[in-house]
């Protein structure tokens, strides 16, 4: 009975040593030391006009105005907005809870003719985006706005999931902190289907 015991607690002790050892390999213990990864490669990418859409999201008085890095985007998309108008592109703004399209701010204000959404980080969620896009034939989206890990990250994925191809300036997207745009940088350039259906680019490398 003694020895039976005995190998009974020698068991135990043995299965507790192997439960430590696997909560010391827990990914939580390992992100203290995760390091980010090199910067991702910027590609030029030339589109056709008459299939592509410049999809403006969230860029409001309200947290865009308040956000710096948002702000630090504007000039370079007022550019971008006015090349892809002249190139007769589609441009479709999306807008936030409480707001119309007068809260968008001046610089890149729409064009009365120019549709918008409202809806969460997924423009695409509750919304007549899809449907506008299709009734254009829409084969690529260009998005930019704030934030990058909300509605610029959820609509590109969104259009991919519906068969589109998707474009991310990296100069024209924000978030509060630098680390939520690594992030999605990171998401775009190493997730299954985004990895292959989406392009890094700057603005001035969009060519119309």
């Amino acid at each position: 009975m003694k020895r039976n015991m005995i190998a009974t607690l020698v068991a135990a002790v043995a299965f507790a040593g192997v439960a430590v050892s696997a909560q010391a390999a827990d990914i939580v213990d390992e992100w203290a030391s995760v390091k980010a990864p090199p910067a991702p490669t910027l590609k030029p990418v030339a589109v056709d006009p008459s299939t592509t859409a410049l999809l403006m999201l969230d860029f409001m008085n309200q947290n865009c105005g308040k956000r710096p890095h948002c702000l630090a985007t504007i000039p370079a998309m007022k550019k971008l907005l006015a090349a892809a108008r002249a190139a007769k592109v589609l441009v479709v703004y999306s807008l936030i809870a409480k707001t119309t399209p007068a809260d968008v701010i001046k610089d890149v204000a729409p064009e009365a003719s120019e549709p918008h959404v409202l809806s969460g980080p997924d423009k695409f969620l509750h919304t007549d985006l899809e449907k506008i896009l299709k009734d254009k034939g829409i084969k690529t989206v260009i998005a930019v706005g704030t934030s990058s890990n909300g509605a610029v990250l959820y609509t590109a994925s969104g259009a991919i999931f519906r068969g589109m191809k998707a474009i991310v300036p990296v100069d024209g997207m924000s978030a509060p902190d630098a680390y939520a745009d690594l992030s999605t940088v990171f998401t775009f350039t190493n997730a299954p289907r985004l990895s292959t259906e989406s392009t890094l680019t700057r603005s001035e490398m969009i060519k119309f």
